[in-house]
């Protein structure tokens, strides 16, 4: 499979783009904006797997001009892209009180739109059989517990949440799946963030192996559903 992954760079999706290429089964395009951190993942990919085939691109899903992306993905892929994982995303912990009207729109940015610009430049390249996997959060989980501070956050994935029902019907007659999966904790960067001194039962590359095996048969059995994966709250 052609596989591309977003936020590649660290935490879950770079530990899901280390799996992808386990097998030596699939091709890969890893996307972040940090290519130190790209550079880093090609390395302990190669060691893993000399034979590994993935690529890295600096990108920005949110301010990048596409155009280098579909020329990147038409070189390495030959213009065709069987998965696509929407995992990039940033978070803002305050108090909503203390929050700008300009934090939403960098949450909605960053964790909706830059999404809804990537799918937009990919769907011409992605045929019956394909699969789109979001990553949402439990925190934009209609009926999950809340938590102070992640108003923002919380608000702009379940933007995403709603994008992926409404996509999974547009997209039934190409008959290409659309699923999104609403992670609860895992050992990450983020979650630091989120919820400091919080230790997760979860390691990160135990959630980057789910969402690896997901992108590959989850639309075997699943379509248009935003799926809780979470074993504590947070």
């Amino acid at each position: 499979m052609n596989i591309i992954i977003t936020g590649a760079s660290s935490g879950v999706g770079f530990e899901a783009a280390l799996e992808l290429i386990l097998s030596g089964k699939h091709k890969v395009i890893a996307l972040s904006r940090s290519q130190e951190k790209l550079q880093r993942l090609l390395e302990i990919a190669h060691g893993l797997n000399p034979q590994a085939e993935i690529y890295a691109l600096a990108f920005d899903i949110v301010h990048d001009d596409y155009a280098g992306l579909q020329q990147f993905i038409g070189s390495n892929f030959d213009n065709r892209v069987d998965v696509l994982i929407n995992n990039a995303g940033v978070l803002i912990n305050k108090p909503f009180a203390q929050l700008q009207e300009l934090d939403f729109v960098e949450m909605l940015q960053s964790n909706f739109i830059g999404h809804v610009r990537i799918i937009q430049s990919v769907l011409h390249l992605m045929s019956k059989g394909s699969h789109i996997v979001n990553i949402g959060s439990m925190g934009g989980f209609q009926g999950s517990a809340k938590f102070l501070g992640l108003a923002a956050y919380s608000a702009s994935k379940s933007a995403l949440h709603t994008l992926t029902e409404c996509l999974a019907m547009e997209l039934a007659e190409q008959e290409i799946k659309v699923n999104c999966l609403a992670l609860g904790s895992a050992q990450t960067e983020m979650l630091e963030k989120a919820f400091p001194g919080y230790e997760s039962p979860v390691m990160a590359f135990e959630m980057g192996k789910y969402i690896a095996d997901f992108s590959i048969t989850g639309h075997r059995f699943f379509n248009g559903k935003v799926l809780p994966v979470a074993v504590s709250t947070p």
